[in-house]
């Protein structure tokens, strides 16, 4: 139980971190998908480094959890071999590096063609001006989500397939 749990924390520890990355990036792109896309308490001093640290880890805890909980599960569960969270870190970089690549390639692309997202999804407060950075944050954050949705769906498989191939490979030798 114990090493599920550090699974699980490691999950949320490296999606926080992933988050912060790619929200000092994103912020410097467009600080208003913060300030005006999302809830932001007034009392704060709003800099592109405040913000990318705080949405880095709100926007990302739960992500980690999401991930972690299942991936403990498949990592722990049941008679085949278990995996533990030192063996999880490197597919789980591996993971982080691929989200983060189509991200990054996604806002390079957005910003490159002068991308915009239809008006009518777009905070009302959002100046003219600001549409094309403010697309371009949102085609990053969606593709993060996105890659990392499916990436994880990728990691459990992957986690179980190694557990099913160990076992095999024990029985062989038995």
């Amino acid at each position: 139980m114990r090493e599920a749990f550090k699974i699980i924390a490691l999950t949320i520890g490296l999606s926080c971190a992933y988050g912060i990355v790619h929200d000092q990036i994103t912020a410097r792109v467009c600080i208003e998908y913060f300030t005006i896309g999302h809830f932001s308490p007034t009392n704060i001093p709003w800099t592109p480094t405040v913000l990318g640290l705080f949405w880095g880890i709100v926007a990302t805890w739960w992500v980690g959890v999401m991930l972690g909980i299942p991936l403990a599960i498949c990592a722990r569960v049941g008679p085949w071999p278990k995996r533990t969270a030192r063996e999880l870190l490197r597919p789980l970089l591996l993971l982080l590096v691929i989200t983060f690549t189509c991200a990054m390639t996604g806002l390079l692309i957005a910003r490159m063609t002068g991308f915009t997202a239809p008006r009518h999804i777009l905070p009302e407060s959002l100046p003219d001006d600001r549409v094309a950075a403010f697309s371009a944050d949102l085609v990053t954050h969606n593709i993060s989500y996105g890659v990392g949705l499916f990436g994880g769906f990728w990691l459990w498989g992957w986690v179980m397939n190694v557990r099913r191939a160990l076992n095999l490979h024990e029985k062989k030798r038995n």
